[in-house]
């Protein structure tokens, strides 16, 4: 038998077919392939940030107790220094009440006697 071009042809269209449809195969497949490795990509970004919000409000705790541990150390000896102030103002309130209690009548005695005595002196020229 010899051969002829168009009966190499059905051969040949034969090979292409099956050469193409190898590389729709491997196309397929590398693309089930990137799909996994995209999917794989969002859980992880996804696990990472739950972790950081993790991590974050761990740190943030700390800190937070920390200032509260700060913030109650130094509020005690403000508040004690502030009991005593007003301790201190309270005394010298009362002190300065029993001091008007005390003259009280002196000076409303001489309010009075330098209002209703009064001792008119010529200006002075000069």
């Amino acid at each position: 038998m010899q051969k002829t071009p168009h009966s190499e042809v059905p051969a040949r269209s034969a090979q292409n077919s099956a050469g193409i449809q190898t590389l729709l195969d491997a196309e397929r497949e590398a693309s089930k392939i990137v799909q996994k490795a995209r999917e794989y990509r969002t859980k992880r970004v996804r696990e990472a940030r739950d972790e950081a919000k993790k991590e974050i409000e761990a740190y943030r705790k700390a800190k937070d107790e920390e200032f509260k541990k700060f913030e109650a150390e130094h509020t005690q000896g403000n508040k004690q220094a502030e009991e005593e102030a007003n301790k201190e103002a309270d005394a010298k309130i009362k002190e300065i009440q029993a001091a008007g209690k005390k003259n009280q009548d002196k000076v409303v005695e001489e309010l009075l006697k330098a209002v209703f005595e009064v001792k008119p002196v010529p200006p002075e020229r000069s």
